[in-house]
C-alpha cells in the first residue's frame, strides 16, 4: 500500500511542552501526516507557541482540556524536557492514561517514559527510554530493555533521536493492522482488547 495512504482515517494526537526535544516532535509529526493520518498538536493550551529544546516553535491546534483519548487512535509523546513540564498537567496525564486503557497506541520516546510512569501504566510491560531516566522506568514497574524501539502490547518506545525511523515504522504498522498478536493473530492495534 502507498505509504500516504497506510494511516488514511486515523487519528493521531501529538503531546506539546516547552523544551521539547526538536526531531522528536517534528519526525513524527510529518511523518504520520506523509502516511495520511490527521496528526493534531495537542498542548495545555490552544493557540499558544511552545518551542524546543534548540528554541525550534509549534504552535498547540487545541487544548488537552478540550480532548478525550476516544477521540484518538494514537497518542505519540515527544521527548526532550517536555515531559517533564507536560506530567505536571493533569490533563496530560489522564489523556496519556486513558488512552492507554482504551488500548489506544501510546507511543514514548527519550524522556517520555516519564509521562508514561506519571500515567501509571508501566507495570509489568517491556519499554526503553534514554538511559538516564532507565532507574524511573524500571521503579515505575517496567521491565527496561536497550533497544532501539520496544513494542509491548499498546505500548510503543524509544531511545533517542537515532531511532526515530524504527519508531515511526512501527507506529504506522501498529496504526495499518501490520502487528498482530502471537497467540490469536487479531491486529494488536485494533482498539479493542484481545487478550
Amino acid at each position: 500500500m502507498p505509504l500516504a495512504k497506510r494511516l488514511e482515517g486515523k487519528n493521531i494526537a501529538i503531546l506539546v511542552e516547552d523544551m521539547y526535544e526538536d526531531l522528536e516532535l517534528w519526525y513524527p509529526l510529518l511523518r504520520m501526516r506523509e502516511a495520511g493520518a490527521k496528526v493534531t498538536v495537542v498542548g495545555p493550551q490552544a493557540g499558544q507557541t511552545y518551542t524546543s529544546k534548540h528554541g525550534y516553535p509549534v504552535q498547540a491546534e487545541t487544548s488537552v482540556h478540550k480532548v478525550q483519548a476516544r477521540q484518538f487512535d494514537a497518542v505519540i509523546i515527544p521527548g526532550g524536557y517536555a515531559p517533564d513540564r507536560m506530567r505536571r498537567h493533569p490533563d496530560m496525564v489522564a489523556l496519556v492514561r486513558e488512552a492507554a486503557r482504551q488500548n489506544k497506541v501510546v507511543a514514548a520516546i527519550c524522556h517520555a517514559g516519564w509521562m508514561l510512569a506519571s500515567a501509571e501504566v508501566l507495570r509489568g510491560k517491556k519499554v526503553t527510554g534514554f538511559f538516564a531516566i532507565k532507574d524511573d522506568l524500571i521503579h515505575a514497574g517496567a521491565d527496561y530493555q536497550d533497544a532501539e524501539v520496544v513494542v509491548d502490547g499498546n505500548l510503543i518506545t524509544s531511545r533517542q533521536p537515532e531511532d526515530l525511523p524504527a519508531f515511526c515504522q512501527a507506529i504506522i504498522a501498529a496504526l495499518a493492522g501490520e502487528v498482530r498478536c502471537p497467540a490469536c493473530q487479531m491486529p494488536l492495534y485494533s482498539g479493542q482488547p484481545w487478550d
